[in-house]
């Protein structure tokens, strides 16, 4: 019935769809063009306006820069005695250009981009300006919003393990991990809970504030436009984070009268909603999005090792956003966001003293506004700011040794982790003389949080015997300046630079026993403040032998900073206890990278890239003790050295079929350790040697459509010390989506995850296992209007 009173309010338009790339004439009753005045509309060979394409305009040596809205519109300034170049891009379309003479009309423009190829996509994160992927001298990939609806995945995650450089902490999907172990890694530079990646929303940062890890429930996925991959160091831009690069999932902007609702059912009972509405009024566009999620989830330990604890790893969550676009002139664009999120886990067992759940719920209120001004003097002039209030909430179960094995469990700890953040950013950018495009800026960032910790009786883990609070702050703060040279039209070179200033204080761990109230020995009121400052250059070159052929090339430092959770929380996976460790100083990074492009064909673009990382200072878990209780500590754990070579290629036939695949060889190794000399030499734990990954699509409106994709990942370590017991074996996981368009605004679909329920392990002592099959079926349903 919603549906049947939605179709009726809602009228189509679909309007002839002209040449991709061309400019069509503009219509004979136009007015004449206005002295120094452009205006026209963008569109995509459906004939569909494209809100938000950046417009370029060349002309007399000067360079500026414009939005489209959500109309597809656009205006710019265009001397009329001067001959014009517009350079269209607009994410997941390939670059669009045209030269209009001296006195041609320049009014109605009716401009048309066409789908791009892996080398014509539009990236806005390397560079932090929109630039053609084959122009960014870094590796780049990018998943465009028909490639995240050609996956059965319901979380972030796991659409983008099809891209072989990503990789969580551990193998595992979010769906059944903690979220402490949801950190993000891109080719293996310094795996653990904590991202060496900073995760972007619409340029706002996505970590965690406390612990650096990423909730992947909390994407929402049915709104992202695009989904960008930088796998390169990015610390001379983005600072603390980015050490190891960048994901930046990028978002549609409101269209007029638009509502889009995504239903299925999976198994072991796991429905799941998103829905998505946006409208325009005149310069006002609002959008508001979610989903909700729940399911029966899996048994996580390994069918021959499970025990009376153990149970099934289970999550439920719901996200609920809205977003605010303000446009009252063509200079001006502003937007405000705010958003909640609700997720509540069970981590696959419980007590078998009182029956406690080991569990974990996260609340997060964010809200972030911004807006991006169009100077006089053609420059550009962007402002953002953010805040994130978050509660977390954990407890540990501990698994003594017991005959059987794993027929008792206990609590051991109770964790409350309040975290409030906030930070901005202000960035300049102009180009100078048509050979230079120049950017500066600054951003800043505030963490405050702390560990509120109950721990537990060692007999029945029932009741309180020690309190501990302990916490601190962070503030931090980075300039940066970069240069886009072109001294010659096929070279281009990139020279940027940062400087970060972090200082951590008010550092306290509040340790008491209970009842007695007594200080224990590691009470300590007035930990050890910290600040560093760290400079992050990096220096970049891209050169068009042929127009199907490119080489480049780049050499970069990046630095991260110890996060709060680093400093102050322990915890306990299984029968591993990691302790704090307030001493922590910042990693840093030298590496470098050299690549190389190749299309030689119009429908085939290979792309290979060597890369060798050197990370000083690295923090890891490092065993203090082993026994029936293995002990760790966070640690700078010497130097590491990441190398490896990465390839992917794509493959179109025709207008139905497209072929992608990628592969990483990656060597991650410890090189350096005085602390502990038997480390040298010994492999990162969590880094496979191989990873890659197939995919095949068939599209065809008038039939269906097929996707089919493979993710195969090497041998990994599973610990610090290599240890034969403790290797991970070799695995391959297959995934197959079809759907099938019922008119214009109905489409049904089906997914399988792990088609053939292969089992491969995630984690060791005791042996845990990753997702099994998963079967989802649903419908989408997509109304617009004018």
């Amino acid at each position: 019935m919603v549906a049947a009173v939605l179709l009726l309010l809602v009228q189509v338009s679909a309007p002839a769809a002209p040449c991709a790339g061309c400019v069509a004439a503009p219509a004979q009753s136009a007015a004449p063009s206005e002295a120094g005045v452009m205006t026209g509309t963008v569109r995509d060979i459906a004939g569909g306006v494209v809100p938000g394409a950046a417009i370029v305009v060349r002309a007399s040596g000067r360079e500026q820069q414009t939005v489209t809205g959500p109309d597809g519109r656009f205006t710019a300034n265009a001397p009329a005695a001067a001959e014009v170049s517009i350079i269209v891009r607009a994410a997941g379309f390939a670059e669009a250009r045209q030269t209009i003479a001296a006195g041609a009309r320049r009014v109605n423009l009716d401009i048309v981009v066409g789908p791009a190829t892996v080398t014509e996509a539009v990236t806005v994160t390397a560079t932090r300006g929109e630039r053609r992927t084959g122009d960014v001298p870094a590796s780049v990939s990018l998943l465009a919003r028909e490639d995240i609806k050609q996956s059965p995945a319901m979380v972030a995650d796991d659409v983008l393990r099809q891209i072989p450089t990503f990789s969580l902490f551990r193998r595992t999907s979010s769906l059944a991990s903690h979220p402490t172990t949801q950190g993000v890694s891109l080719r293996g530079i310094g795996p653990s809970g904590v991202s060496r990646t900073l995760v972007l929303l619409d340029g706002v940062p996505f970590n965690d504030p406390f612990g650096g890890w990423v909730y992947w429930s909390r994407v929402p996925l049915e709104s992202a436009e695009r989904i960008e991959v930088v796998d390169s160091s990015s610390s001379s831009l983005y600072g603390n984070y980015a050490m190891g690069g960048v994901i930046h999932f990028v978002t549609s902007p409101p269209a007029a009268r638009t509502f889009e609702l995504k239903s299925q059912y999976g198994t072991r009972n796991s429905p799941k909603l998103d829905f998505l509405g946006s409208h325009v009024w005149g310069k006002v566009g609002v959008s508001v999005d979610g989903n909700v999620f729940n399911t029966d989830g899996y048994p996580i330990v390994r069918e021959n090792e499970r025990g009376k604890v153990d149970n099934n790893a289970a999550v439920n969550f719901w996200n609920l956003n809205a977003k605010v676009d303000y446009n009252p002139t063509d200079r001006v664009r502003a937007f405000f966001r705010a958003g909640y999120f609700d997720e509540n886990r069970d981590n696959g067992k419980a007590s078998t003293i009182d029956g406690t759940e080991e569990a974990n719920d996260t609340t997060w209120r964010s809200v972030s506004g911004g807006v991006r001004v169009r100077l006089p003097d053609q420059s550009d002039l962007q402002a953002t700011i953010f805040s994130d209030v978050e509660t977390f909430h954990s407890n540990f179960l501990a698994v003594p040794a017991a005959t059987p094995p794993r027929s008792i469990g206990r609590m051991t700890l109770r964790q409350t982790v309040p975290t409030t953040g906030v930070g901005g950013m202000v960035q300049w950018s102009r180009a100078f003389g048509g050979a230079h495009y120049f950017t500066a800026g600054t951003d800043w960032r505030w963490v405050d949080g702390d560990s509120e910790e109950q721990g537990l009786d060692a007999v029945t883990g029932t009741q309180v015997t020690l309190e501990r609070i302990s916490g601190g702050t962070q503030r931090s703060v980075g300039v940066f300046v970069q240069d886009l040279i072109a001294p010659l039209p096929d070279l281009t070179i990139t020279l940027s630079a940062r400087v970060d200033n972090w200082h951590n204080y008010d550092g306290h761990n509040l340790e008491h026993s209970v009842p007695s109230g007594t200080p224990t020995p590691g009470h300590n009121p007035a930990l050890p403040s910290r600040s560093d400052t760290v400079a992050s250059p990096r220096v970049a070159a891209l050169y068009h032998v042929t127009d199907r052929i490119g080489v480049w090339g780049d050499m970069g430092w990046g630095f991260r900073a110890p996060t709060l959770n680093e400093l102050y929380r322990q915890f306990r996976v299984g029968t591993t206890l990691t302790l704090a460790n307030n001493a922590l100083g910042p990693e840093r990074l030298v590496g470098g990278e050299a690549g190389l492009t190749l299309a030689p064909a119009s429908n085939v673009t290979i792309r290979t890239s060597w890369f060798d990382n050197r990370v000083e200072d690295p923090v890891s878990n490092v065993t203090l003790s082993s026994g029936a209780t293995i002990t760790q500590q966070r640690q700078n754990l010497g130097r590491t050295r990441i190398w490896g070579v990465q390839t992917d290629a794509e493959y179109r036939l025709g207008t139905s079929w497209k072929f992608s695949g990628g592969y990483v060889y990656d060597q991650a190794k410890v090189t350096e350790n005085p602390a502990n000399a038997t480390l040298e030499g010994k492999f990162l734990p969590q880094v496979p040697t191989h990873r890659g990954s197939l995919r095949m699509v068939y599209s065809n409106p008038r039939y269906l459509t097929v996707a089919a994709g493979v993710q195969f990942v090497g041998a990994q370590f599973d610990d610090d010390l290599n240890t034969a017991t403790r290797e991970l074996p070799k695995y391959a996981a297959a995934d197959l989506v079809a759907s099938r368009a019922l008119g214009r605004t109905f489409e049904v679909f089906v997914g399988v995850q792990n088609i053939f329920d292969a089992e491969y392990f995630v984690g060791t002592l005791p042996t845990t296992v990753g997702s099994p099959r998963m079967i989802s079926a649903g419908f989408r349903l997509r109304l617009t209007g004018q």
